[in-house]
């Protein structure tokens, strides 16, 4: 049986080790994938370190573990009872693994699976392992296996690298196809320089969002974000102005229809009130970030204006579809991301000396075997 090399992580606060393990062969529905390009998601690091002492409600698979969680690549091998997928196709591997059975799975909405696993990361609930142990190597491997439901095509005019970055970019993607964005409406992405926020501004001026508003920290990141579509995108750095005095002055004195919250784990929770402050009557906040803070939403006067507060994981492997065709079209442009390609085989270097300085949401970090092309 041919081997492959992988990095595995065999206990918490240790350097993942790079072993040869079997290449993974495909279960009769199963697909497997070489594997072209693995976004380093900017969290790995503290994932590896902290969850199970921070988060035990979110799982880590039983170690030794292949991590990686966003993946891309070729289809090397089809199992027998495959459809529409061959050898050769280039494609996206949603992590997102559903039981396939129940209620949530059987209406198309796999990310409420109350079994939700993400493949080479981490699960949502005690039923985690079982797909772990099914989907046993995530994408810093040379080859994984996947469920056929669970594959993106990639149109020819979108690389590995950027196909790689599809978690981000379909979490920003069902964000705001739940909060119905489309022509004639505003949206607000508060943390709109990050690799979320990122996300969240590509996939709005690929909707036809008539205005985007962005806040950030960073000046210099917000001008390279407003130059993107100067005529579209309006950024006000944090601190600079009140919010909602901004929006109204900037927008015809109407408020916006849509927040995306794209904030850190560490961003205050005033911050997100205030951007919930600039919503229209009836206008729609959803949450995508990691912020901890708890805020105290006042929830009589939302109910009194027909606002609403979402949260969104992730996304369907069809939104993900979509997304991709929207990007096969030009209408997502994905060319202002900047990919920094590494080796798997310099992973532990990568996570434990730092990745270069990142240029906001703008960078895309990216593990490759040295073996593959693009």
């Amino acid at each position: 049986m041919p081997d492959m090399l992988a990095a595995r992580l065999h206990a918490i606060g240790e350097e993942m080790r790079l072993e040869r393990v079997p290449v993974p062969e495909p279960r009769p529905t199963d697909v497997v994938v070489q594997v072209k390009a693995c976004n380093v998601v900017p969290n790995l690091k503290n994932v590896l370190a902290t969850y199970a002492e921070w988060f035990p409600y979110l799982p880590l698979p039983k170690l030794p573990a292949v991590f990686g969680l966003d993946s891309a690549g070729v289809v090397s091998a089809v199992g027998d009872q495959v459809t529409d997928v061959s050898v050769g196709d280039r494609v996206y591997v949603n992590p997102g693994l559903a039981c396939g059975a129940c209620r949530a799975c059987r209406r198309g909405e796999e990310p409420n699976c109350d079994a939700y696993t993400f493949m080479g990361y981490f699960s949502f609930g005690p039923e985690g392992q079982k797909l772990f142990d099914a989907y046993p190597y995530g994408g810093l491997a040379e080859y994984l296996t996947a469920p056929q439901r669970n594959l993106v095509k990639l149109p020819d005019s979108v690389s590995f690298e950027e196909g790689a970055r599809f978690g981000y970019l379909g979490t920003a993607y069902s964000a705001l196809r739940k909060a119905g964005a489309g022509p004639g409406t505003t949206v607000l992405v508060d943390g709109i320089s990050g690799t979320l926020g990122i996300g969240a501004l590509l996939n709005a001026l690929a909707l036809g969002v008539t205005k985007i508003f962005g806040t950030g920290r960073n000046a210099d990141l917000l001008n390279d974000v407003k130059a993107i579509a100067p005529d579209r995108i309006e950024v006000l750095p944090v601190g600079q102005g009140d919010l909602k005095d901004w929006v109204l002055a900037n927008n015809d004195g109407r408020g916006v229809d849509i927040v995306i919250d794209a904030l850190g784990p560490g961003a205050p929770a005033d911050t997100f009130l205030e951007a919930v402050g600039t919503l229209v009557r009836g206008g729609t906040a959803v949450d995508i970030g990691g912020m901890m803070e708890k805020p105290g939403l006042d929830l009589f006067a939302m109910m009194c204006r027909q606002q609403s507060v979402l949260g969104s994981l992730w996304f369907t492997t069809g939104e993900a579809q979509e997304m991709a065709d929207l990007a096969g079209s030009g209408a997502l442009d994905l060319s202002v991301l900047e990919h920094h390609i590494f080796p798997l085989e310099k992973i532990n270097e990568a996570l434990n000396e730092g990745l270069p300085a990142r240029h906001g949401g703008f960078t895309n970090f990216i593990a490759a075997p040295e073996n593959t092309d693009s």
